[in-house]
């Protein structure tokens, strides 16, 4: 993710007040949409938003007149940029973090629920789709990205772990670039987010309201043909030597030492990319990815995924990094440790232990 995309969405979450109608409902035809819409917040998740997603959803699936299900944002810069991270940084510093636990039961639930659905779930995943962004698009069955797509999972940088089901997609991305994109936070743009399975589908932006129009009247397998394109090139297929050899190391360190030894100046800037960020938060976040693939479902990641999020809220980097990106933009962390080296294995394990209040559970649904 380059600096001015982070920018972009840090400010627009600072935001957090909740208008009205922050969900748009409406039944077309045979469609039924959801708009989110905040989009002076970028369209960043809150309670109530993932509260009327889920009523709206079990509405439609109980009416058999509603055959596909799409959901978009409101505004011109994108779907969403994830939740609202300085709702959660206040309840974390004024609140203990309750409201935010359970919050994310309602949000990974949801997450889990979008990737079961029974009917066609159209994601349009125009713009800046970020974290709990794409746990509302890129679990859905039909994922359409356009030439303005930016998909990403940056919780590194503000000291938190890739959820929403995030660390299930990125761990079964080809070789090690999920790996990549989840230590570094960076953006894929629509080839690449083909790639590495966060979307099925390119559609020119400006081709997105007709497309949607179409829907009323006829099924997607019909429609889609209508306006899909070939997607452009890519940039990490290039990156995938590299990428491959250095994250495949058992450690972070490993890692950062291969990135800087390898001889590519993209490997190196990322190196630097990755010292920058919470040495904690890349820690965690590669033994997630590297849990996630020995899991066997979406519902047991995201209950893994609980856990580390839950956990995160009691460490001192996730309140430091919304300080430093979001409140105070200084861009400035202070990371508690500072150094990799200071991790322990110990404390990482700590990440995955079950939270006070009890796990998340998720029924499989075949």
């Amino acid at each position: 993710m380059t600096d001015s995309v982070t920018d972009r969405v840090t400010d627009s979450v600072t935001d957090s007040a909740i208008d009205d109608d922050a969900v748009l409902t409406r039944t077309e035809g045979r469609a039924g949409h959801l708009t989110l819409n905040r989009p002076r917040a970028l369209n960043a998740l809150t309670p109530p938003m993932v509260t009327r997603i889920a009523e709206a959803l079990t509405d439609w699936e109980r009416d058999p007149a509603v055959q596909a299900v799409v959901i978009g944002g409101a505004g011109e810069r994108g779907l969403c940029a994830g939740g609202d991270i300085r709702m959660i940084h206040r309840d974390v510093t004024s609140g203990g973090g309750a409201a935010s636990m359970a919050f994310w039961r309602d949000e990974y639930t949801l997450n889990a629920r979008i990737a079961r659905y029974p009917k066609p779930y159209v994601a349009l995943m125009d713009g800046i789709v970020m974290g709990g962004g794409v746990g509302v698009s890129a679990h859905g069955s039909v994922r359409i990205v356009t030439e303005r797509s930016r998909v990403a999972m940056p919780e590194t940088t503000i000291g938190f772990v890739p959820d929403v089901g995030g660390t299930y997609l990125l761990s079964r991305a080809p070789g090690e670039l999920g790996t990549h994109l989840a230590l570094t936070g960076a953006w894929v743009g629509a080839a690449d987010a083909l790639r590495c399975g966060l979307a099925d589908h390119v559609v020119p932006s400006e081709l997105l309201p007709a497309l949607t129009r179409d829907l009323a009247a006829d099924p997607m397998p019909d429609v889609l043909p209508r306006y899909a394109v070939e997607a452009p090139a890519g940039a990490l297929d290039g990156q995938r030597e590299w990428i491959d050899h250095c994250y495949a190391a058992d450690t972070v360190e490993e890692i950062v030492d291969r990135l800087m030894a390898v001889g590519e100046p993209a490997a190196k800037e990322t190196a630097e990319t990755l010292l920058a960020k919470s040495p904690t938060a890349l820690k965690v976040t590669l033994a997630a990815v590297r849990g996630a693939r020995a899991l066997d479902s979406l519902e047991r990641v995201l209950e893994q995924e609980y856990r580390v999020s839950c956990a995160a809220l009691s460490r001192p980097d996730f309140v430091e990094g919304v300080r430093a990106q979001v409140i105070d933009k200084d861009r400035r962390p202070r990371w508690t440790p500072a150094a990799l080296t200071e991790v322990t294995d110990a404390e990482v394990a700590g990440f995955f232990a079950p939270p006070a209040d009890g796990d998340l559970r998720l029924a499989d649904t075949p």
